[in-house]
């Protein structure tokens, strides 16, 4: 029972740091380093607590971060994606089991786009010239707690007999 309060309250914690994540990537357009570095140190507490082997499953989490890592890192390179959101995408490659990776990606592209959207039309209602920028960590932290929600959580309706 303790390992599940730690479990629970890992996912808790690694929600609120998406939530510290969008708020500050909206509003200064950075994701700050030690948060990015707090949510990968918790990443082998939340290994022990959902009872990972060292082989192959944290070996595969560890591969697909630096898998995401290298990839994203051409985009940064590219200027298609900022360096905190490339961390904060790789700190979560540790969380999150790969298949649902590829998942919260398709979202993030999917809620990205949309942020482009409306970004975009308001940059156009300004009338601004200077290049636009997109908080793209709104993008990913929503993605996130989208996955958090689908696959990591329990649900609560089953629990409470169905009646929601």
């Amino acid at each position: 029972m303790p390992s599940e309060f730690i479990h629970y309250g890992l996912l808790i914690a690694l929600a609120i740091a998406l939530l510290i994540a969008a708020f500050t990537d909206l509003r200064e357009r950075r994701i700050a380093n030690w948060l990015n570095l707090a949510i990968a140190l918790g990443a082998p507490v939340f290994w022990w607590s959902s009872g990972l082997s060292l082989w192959p499953d944290v070996a595969l989490q560890l591969g697909v971060a630096i898998a995401a890592f290298a990839v994203l890192s051409i985009l940064f390179a590219m200027r298609a994606m900022g360096g905190g959101d490339v961390k904060l995408l790789t700190a979560l490659a540790l969380w999150i089991q790969p298949l649902w990776f590829v998942n919260l990606l398709i979202v993030m592209a999917l809620v990205g786009g949309l942020l482009t959207l409306i970004f975009g039309g308001w940059h156009i209602m300004r009338r601004r010239k200077d290049r636009i920028a997109i908080p793209y960590g709104v993008a990913i932290a929503i993605a996130g707690l989208w996955v958090l929600h689908a696959h990591y959580l329990p649900d609560f309706t089953r629990l409470s007999g169905g009646a929601a």
